[in-house]
């Protein structure tokens, strides 16, 4: 059987739908006969194979890769996530975004903090709303905070979850 595939057989959008794959397949530049079939099932689950090729007829031939890309990455985020698709996963990346922003801002302050506290007291004017470090008991530790891998343990984790459920609208108990 020659299909579109230079004589290798069905695309993998032909092999799921088990049809054969004519010369013109809309499908066979895009779906190989191996790992094409798995992210066909995700797009004809998701989106229908009809409603497929008609959207990818409709696209300029020079744009179909990125549209096929895009409908398998939708369709794979469906399947995983039925409810939110990849938008749960936009959600997800932007609270690790805002997660990582404020571990950013907590190292900073903390490296001004030291770099104050390491300078020699003629070069470090305190001015009276300053408070003054009693022990060093009281100054966290570098070699502390460097053998924690995870930062944001310092972090209140009500404050965490609070920004999850403001971010997603739900609270998850998994953070």
């Amino acid at each position: 059987m020659m299909g579109a595939n230079n004589g290798s057989g069905p695309c993998g959008a032909c092999k799921f739908l088990r049809k054969k794959c004519v010369k013109g397949c809309i499908f066979a530049p895009y779906f190989d006969p191996d790992q094409g079939t798995a992210h066909f099932a995700a797009v004809h689950k998701v989106f229908g194979a009809s409603n497929a090729s008609k959207l990818l007829l409709h696209i300029p031939a020079h744009k179909r890769l990125d549209a096929v890309v895009t409908l398998c990455y939708e369709a794979l985020a469906r399947v995983r996530d039925p409810v939110y698709g990849c938008v749960g996963h936009v959600f997800t990346l932007q609270q690790q975004v805002l997660n990582l922003q404020a571990e950013l801002a907590y190292v900073q302050a903390h490296i001004s903090t030291l770099q104050r506290l390491s300078q020699p007291p003629s070069q470090c004017a305190q001015s009276p709303a300053q408070t003054t470090i009693n022990s060093s008991s009281e100054v966290p530790s570098f070699t502390k905070l460097a053998s924690n891998s995870n930062i944001s343990t310092h972090f209140d984790q009500l404050q965490v979850q609070q920004a999850s459920t403001e971010m997603t609208g739900f609270y998850d108990p998994s953070e």
